[in-house]
């Protein structure tokens, strides 16, 4: 069972926006609850669960990213969709310039956790954002709080999708395995765990809630999407995509059949089966976990949890989530 270090207090230092005048970010980071229990241990900054060895980096984005109006930032709770999601943009976004059939796309060279940066994260470091063109096609993990208000109030346009929380849990049990070079995480441990809201980037629910306030209070601007539309009906998906980034299906493609082509190209099983997705990874955490892109593509099956969680677990997750999201008109 994971445990929170013995040498970690809970303190007021948690919904701290950052260093202390009497302090440096050290000490700050010293007196954060850290938590061990999935592949790398977690520390809560701001009521966020974040992976210790990536907090610097986090806790800087919301003072030293600088947001622009016309960016397109795809946020997401991990294992809800990403690749996918980072994927159907930027082929959209970029269909005028590179053609699906080319052999050189993009998307066939790379993988498009690659192709659109995390924002703060390895790939996507502050000073990088900066030299990218605008508009600029960005992703994040991060709370709308760990983000700077700019982003709001400059109106930049937010893509967030979401996924029923049974069957995220289930892909982040996977994923963590996966990814980790210690012993497995037992499922009842890891549920535990997510139940509590002690996930990366978690509590889950206040990640959800937070996007989809921001979706009610900047309609035009931030669009909700759950991950079960996208498996329901990927074409119309895209349609909906491409016209809330500025650059929608002309008549001239929906004759040909763009979007189809373009959800078709970007499905689970066709970007599992391309070369830049087989093989390669990163190394993170000094070799604590080893990332392979592989490990991106398992099942995306709508309903999985019920192979792996018992009924009685399933109750539990969906009365939690039942009183997490009473009264917000956020309903799975």
């Amino acid at each position: 069972m994971a445990q929170v270090h013995s040498d970690t207090k809970e303190s007021s230092s948690s919904s701290t926006n950052g260093p202390s005048s009497d302090g440096t970010q050290a000490d700050l980071v010293a007196r954060l609850p850290t938590r061990e229990g999935w592949s790398t241990p977690l520390t809560l900054y701001n009521q966020c669960w974040l992976r210790s060895h990536m907090l610097g980096k986090f806790m800087a984005v919301r003072d030293n990213f600088r947001p622009r109006g016309d960016d397109v930032i795809l946020a997401t709770h991990p294992k809800s969709g990403t690749t996918w999601l980072k994927a159907l943009a930027f082929a959209i976004s970029n269909r005028s310039r590179c053609s699906l059939d080319d052999d050189d796309h993009p998307l066939r060279m790379t993988n498009p956790q690659k192709a659109v940066p995390f924002i703060g994260a390895v790939g996507g470091d502050l000073e990088y954002l900066e030299t990218l063109p605008s508009p600029r096609l960005l992703s994040t993990h991060l709370p709308l709080s760990l983000l700077p208000p700019a982003v709001s109030t400059l109106g930049c346009r937010l893509v967030y999708l979401c996924r029923e929380p049974k069957d995220a849990f289930v892909s982040r049990w996977h994923f963590e395995n996966k990814i980790g070079t210690g012993g497995p995480i037992g499922l009842d441990d890891a549920f535990a765990m997510f139940c509590q809201g002690c996930s990366a980037f978690g509590p889950f629910w206040e990640h959800y809630l937070q996007y989809w306030k921001e979706s009610l209070a900047r309609p035009r601007e931030v669009m909700f999407l759950r991950y079960e539309e996208m498996v329901s009906d990927p074409v119309e998906v895209a349609k909906k995509l491409a016209s809330f980034l500025g650059v929608p299906f002309t008549q001239e493609e929906e004759d040909r059949g763009v979007a189809q082509q373009v959800a078709s190209f970007c499905s689970f099983d066709s970007l599992r089966n391309l070369d830049a997705n087989k093989v390669g990874g990163v190394e993170r955490a000094g070799g604590k976990i080893f990332l392979h892109f592989s490990s991106l593509f398992r099942k995306g099956k709508v309903g999985d949890w019920a192979n792996h969680m018992s009924k009685e677990m399933g109750e539990e997750l969906d009365r939690l989530v039942e009183d997490k999201f009473k009264g917000s008109g956020l309903v799975f």
